[in-house]
């Protein structure tokens, strides 16, 4: 069994780096997971040992893989159509006569520059 433990971050490290950290089972920093010891493992663990410790253990001493209590979901009954009550009579709209219409405001004109005025001309 192979004991690997995440020591270095993931961030800056390529995709494909952080895809092999992964499949190795680790998530977070200082996280260890056990290993069998093969090929395949060995073969990930090389491509990211810069980012890894890694020792030999025994099977014995390899910690139980416990998972955390999880709650066992039941099915979720289907939704019952709730009974549907009498139906009230609608209330009648108020009459307050035509509304007023609503005029549209009227837009400023853009105001730019004034035309200079030209000097008149004196007659001699």
């Amino acid at each position: 069994m192979l004991r690997i433990k995440l020591v270095r971050s993931l961030i800056g490290n390529t995709p494909r780096n952080r895809k092999t950290v992964a499949a190795l089972g680790l998530r977070r920093m200082h996280q260890v997971v056990y290993q069998e010891d093969n090929a395949t493992i060995r073969g990930m663990v090389h491509k990211v040992k810069h980012m890894l410790t890694v020792d030999e253990v025994d099977a014995s001493e390899a910690a139980p893989k416990v998972k955390s209590p999880t709650r066992k979901s039941e099915p979720k009954p289907k939704a019952q159509p709730k009974p549907k009550a009498q139906a009230e009579p609608k209330a009648e709209p108020k009459a307050e006569g035509p509304k007023p219409k609503a005029t549209p405001k009227a837009k400023p004109k853009a105001q730019g520059p004034k035309p200079k005025a030209k000097p008149e001309e004196t007659k001699k």
